[in-house]
């Protein structure tokens, strides 16, 4: 419908939040979210044939705070610090755009599919004394759609983020060192830079919202309080010594239900066809102006607008209603041309066409035929005659 949206997963590690959103390996029902709203997407479209749609997926990894393209096709044979890192980029009007963050089209459930799987074997995870198997990054599934009605100029633009955000750990109580300990810090630390987020956008008289402290909340600038329909899954744990973690995830989804946020319908013009409309009708204006100015055009016709001229016509000459009209636009060349060959028909003399030295085609008139020639002399001769004749008898 072109309204953009985002569902999003928190909670402690450990609680189920990868789980949530792209499902388990093992069997079809443990399917999650991102595959589930891409087959229900697909079926959608297949179903709608009065709308064009075009759908393009990015898959975005912060790790570390730094952003990486899961979608890469040098993740699997470079090293992580050698990969091109994904920046983020403001303009003029604050929207953000993101440097090296590739946008990969699907035509298709399957492809779509292999997208996902292919970003999700990129990722970074790491066993810790709470989780197996614990993604140490956030990453933000995008689904960009475009959408419009056959032959219109009118284009709807959406995109969709799935998010499943790193899940927090209390230091103290893991006791992770290392590698682990330091991925721990910054998740914790892009986790608190969120809460801060939310905080300042539940307040009515926050004038400022501290996006820029961290990468996650600057992309997700417009889910977390601007043009989006957002929506928070709060992913719990069952275990009684997880029981801290747990008030403290619902606290934060009681925060992020008090921010109202206002979707915009995304329409817009699609500028190619928007281009071309523009194009025409500059040329359009400029043969008016030259047909008001007197200005002749000295080139000649190509053989394309000749074929084009002769086509009007033959459609002009054979339609039957009286009330017809002839229209080949305020060029006098076409308007000379078309005169020209009106007037050989109406002779009965197909008009003949002879080719420049530089390739061009123009009209020429030619003489009468031989036989056309003698009949007129003959009709002069006996019209002398007759004369000669009223004479005598004067």
């Amino acid at each position: 419908m072109g309204y953009n949206g985002t569902i999003f997963a928190y909670g402690q590690t450990g609680s189920g939040k990868t789980f949530t959103i792209t499902g388990g390996a093992e069997r079809f029902s443990d399917r999650g979210i991102i595959p589930r709203t891409l087959s229900y997407l697909y079926q959608h479209f297949s179903k709608d044939c009065s709308m064009v749609y075009t759908t393009h997926i990015s898959y975005l990894e912060i790790y570390n705070e730094a952003g990486y393209d899961l979608l890469n096709p040098q993740h699997e044979a470079s090293r992580l610090e050698d990969l091109p890192r994904v920046t983020i980029m403001e303009d003029s009007d604050q929207n953000i755009h993101l440097k090296n963050l590739s946008l990969q089209q699907s035509a298709n459930e399957e492809e779509a599919l292999d997208l996902l799987f292919l970003g999700d074997t990129n990722r970074m995870i790491a066993e810790t004394p709470m989780n197996q198997a614990s993604t140490r990054s956030h990453c933000i599934f995008t689904i960009h759609l475009c959408s419009r009605e056959p032959g219109s100029a009118t284009v709807r633009r959406s995109k969709l983020h799935l998010v499943d955000l790193a899940g927090s750990e209390r230091i103290g109580k893991t006791g992770v060192g290392g590698q682990i300990l330091t991925e721990a810090k910054y998740i914790n630390l892009s986790l608190h830079y969120l809460e801060q987020v939310i905080i300042a956008l539940s307040e009515k008289n926050r004038t400022h919202i501290p996006y820029r402290n961290s990468m996650m909340t600057s992309v997700l600038r417009d889910s977390l309080g601007g043009n989006c329909m957002t929506t928070m899954i709060a992913t719990v744990s069952v275990e009684r010594r997880n029981i801290e973690e747990s008030i403290s995830t619902c606290r934060f989804a009681q925060r992020v239900a008090l921010i109202k946020n206002d979707a915009l319908l995304n329409e817009e013009l699609d500028p190619a066809v928007l281009i071309d409309r523009l194009k025409k009708e500059i040329q359009s204006l400029k043969e008016e102006l030259a047909l008001v100015t007197g200005e002749q055009r000295s080139d000649e016709l190509t053989h394309e607008e000749i074929q084009k001229v002769e086509d009007n016509i033959r459609v002009f000459m054979e339609d039957p209603d009286s009330e017809a009209t002839l229209d080949v636009g305020p060029d006098m060349r076409k308007i000379n041309f078309c005169f020209s060959l009106l007037k050989a028909r109406l002779q009965n003399r197909p008009i003949a066409q002879n080719r420049a030295e530089d390739g061009s085609i123009t009209p020429f008139t030619g003489v009468s035929d031989e036989e056309d020639s003698q009949t007129q002399v003959q009709k002069l001769r006996d019209m002398l005659i007759q004369r000669n004749n009223e004479i005598s008898i004067l």
